[in-house]
């Protein structure tokens, strides 16, 4: 089948932008494309160019045909549809009648796609969307992201004469901008890729990645080192090179005293440095990077600039260090006054007083009056160091420096995490003074925005709620605390936030969330931790045989109810022991009565396991009476007998869970 591949070189573009530039050319070139139905689509980025090739249709031609395009209703003004005849060139005799509507449908030829794909292309390909452009050439008319160098465009091996913007396409490309500097003649996909890699480009940015990851490791192994993992910068680094190159550097003795988190985010952050570890698992004096040139000396020129550039970073970050541990914490709190967390909300030191005390009952409330001071203290100080020198320099540190400059190590520990979790697969806090710091600090932020009317609507959610919320969450059930939420929360409306970003939670992990609702409407809690043990337990129960079977008589209890109370209901009441004939009905209301005052005893001492293992033992008794013993009997005290004791049966078990919330 015929190939179509363009080209589109530039200068560079940024890393973050690539990989979404060329799957928004795939999307736009293939919906331009319809026509000639393109298939066997493949894109490659790089840090200047982004391509595409695909297969079209073997007759290169458009499909032909007609399409319909509807006009003015039956019965229009004469104007509207004198109107559109004279859009669309034609007279009333083209016009036909579909229903209450005028349609028309001219024909479209079969056209060569050599025809159509240079009056399709440029027009979409030029309007490709960037986060951020700029204006250049001679009109200043067209914007790219850089400027646009050079397009390459061929059909078959053939140069389809496009113009976008101030350029014109060609069959020509270029390899490394150094290392093999000059054009060469592109004939296919295939040829291109090929003679790029001869020129020093790998163009395919997954192959890319693999190799730098790979150079990166065989570096370090070399020296004994392990490089520590980091996707995204990995990610980007793969969009700043054409011709990965690793190469190790060494750093000064003296930046080993720095914080490892201080070094490596400036390393990582300002220079797109990889950091590494020694054979114990420790900060090795060594950083990893790749070149994008394969230099005559093995490197060492390189390395030694790049080792300058790092010395002259950390030296800046370690006059930062030295000065902010001039002061104790408690010195930077009188400057949050100046910080504002939110105009309707106060300043940050607001923020951090209202943590501190909310700090303070959380751990109470734990159990744990004897960290409640240390954990208050925590909370105080927990926003201080945002205005820190090193913070001020490196935002991402705000919290962990906090740690390091903090006196009392337990005070420390709690503001390094009270962040923590970040994210759904970010590590959560543990202990009792940073999970009660940290629940502290996502309360606050809630029950603030709440009580201001900050509320997440649809997709937005500008102060990240539902992320504090969900955090939350994970604090509460991964470090199996106790806590009363409602006593803290003071806002019921906001509970029943947290509980539906507790569905969210179980749905994204493939977990049944209609049990938590089962369990949820049958006893409203708010320890988190219960419910979800009550939920866990009721999901053990509904996935043996005795319990899945239950769930199918209540559920038949229920619609007979639900029918025979529409009609003289509600039948409830005591049961006529005189009014049970059948030896199953009498089995039935005894193995009842003996539940429901176990279940009663069960749960009122937090035993929800056991009060399900009740549940089953009415398997055979609730079998027999469906199987023998008809409900709608004709004289209407056994009718009425047998309605309450299925009532009954219904009533003890929403005492457990509300079996009509459960699906399927």
């Amino acid at each position: 089948m015929p190939e179509f591949f363009l080209e589109l070189f530039s200068e560079e573009i940024p890393a973050r932008m690539q990989a979404a530039a060329a799957e928004q050319l795939q999307r736009i070139v293939e919906r331009a494309f319809g026509s000639l139905r393109p298939r066997a689509g493949k894109i490659w980025f790089a840090p200047r160019r982004i391509a595409y090739r695909a297969e079209i249709d073997a007759a290169l031609s458009s499909d032909g045909g007609t399409a319909a395009i509807r006009g003015p209703r039956v019965g229009a003004l004469p104007a509207a549809i004198e109107g559109f005849l004279r859009k669309h060139r034609v007279t009333a005799d083209a016009l036909e009648r579909e229903g209450e509507f005028f349609v028309l449908r001219p024909t479209i030829g079969n056209r060569p796609a050599r025809a159509i794909i240079p009056e399709v292309l440029p027009s979409v390909v030029s309007k490709l969307p960037w986060p951020k452009s700029m204006r250049w050439g001679e009109s200043g008319d067209f914007a790219w992201v850089r400027p646009l160098r050079r397009i390459t465009c061929l059909l078959d091996g053939e140069v389809v004469p496009i113009t976008i913007g101030p350029v014109t396409a060609s069959d020509e490309s270029e390899g490394h901008r150094f290392m093999a500097p000059g054009t060469f003649r592109v004939t296919s996909a295939a040829q291109w890729e090929s003679e790029l890699e001869r020129r020093y480009v790998v163009a395919d940015a997954a192959k890319r990645r693999a190799k730098i990851e790979a150079g990166l490791r065989a570096e370090a192994a070399s020296r004994g080192l392990t490089l520590v993992e980091d996707a995204a910068l990995l990610d980007e680094v793969a969009g700043l090179v054409e011709f990965p190159v690793p190469l190790i550097g060494r750093i000064e003795p003296r930046h080993m005293a720095l914080p490892p988190e201080v070094r490596e985010l400036s390393m990582r952050v300002n220079q797109r440095y990889f950091a590494t570890r020694d054979s114990s698992g420790n900060p090795a004096p060594y950083f990893a990077f790749v070149a994008n040139i394969e230099a005559n000396d093995g490197g060492a020129t390189i390395v030694a600039g790049n080792e300058r550039v790092l010395r002259a970073r950390l030296a800046d970050a370690e006059h930062f260090w030295n000065l902010d541990r001039k002061h104790s914490l408690s010195d930077y709190l009188p400057k949050l006054k100046s910080v504002t967390f939110h105009a309707r909300l106060g300043t940050q030191f607001d923020r951090a007083e209202r943590i501190a005390t909310l700090a303070r009952e959380i751990a109470a409330a734990l159990g744990y009056d004897s960290v409640a001071d240390q954990a208050e203290r925590a909370g105080r100080f927990c926003k201080a160091d945002l205005v820190t020198g090193m913070v001020g320099e490196f935002p991402e540190l705000q919290g962990i420096m906090g740690g390091y400059y903090a006196d009392d190590p337990a005070v420390g520990a709690a503001i390094r995490t009270h962040y923590q979790p970040k994210g759904p697969s970010d590590e959560v806090s543990r202990g009792i003074i940073p999970c009660a710091v940290a629940l502290a600090d996502k309360l606050d932020t809630l029950r603030e925005f709440f009580r201001i009317g900050e509320k997440p609507t649809g997709s937005g959610d500008p102060y990240a709620l539902r992320r504090a919320a969900l955090g939350v969450i994970r604090i509460i059930l991964e470090n199996r605390l106790t806590l009363k939420l409602n006593l803290l929360l003071e806002n019921t409306e906001l509970f029943d936030f947290i509980l539906d970003r507790l569905r969210v939670k179980l749905r994204s992990e493939g977990r049944r969330f209609d049990i938590l609702n089962a369990v949820f409407e049958a006893a409203p809690d708010d320890d988190l931790l219960r419910i979800m043990k009550r939920a866990d337990d009721l999901g053990n129960f509904l996935a043996t045989d005795n319990g899945a079977n239950l769930v199918v008589a209540y559920r038949r209890a229920a619609n007979i109810l639900r029918i025979e109370d529409a009609k003289d209901g509600p039948h409830i009441g005591e049961i006529e022991p005189l009014s049970l004939i059948a030896d199953e009905e009498i089995a039935f209301r005894n193995k009842l009565d003996d539940i429901i005052k176990s279940v009663k005893i069960f749960l009122s001492t937090d035993q929800f396991g056991a009060a399900l293992g009740e549940l089953t033992t009415l398997r055979e008794p609730v079998d027999a009476f469906f199987e023998h013993v008809t409900v709608n009997a004709d004289d209407p005290a056994l009718r009425r007998n047998r309605l309450r004791l299925l009532a009954r049966l219904r009533d003890v078990m929403h005492q457990i869970a509300d079996f009509s919330k459960l699906e399927g």
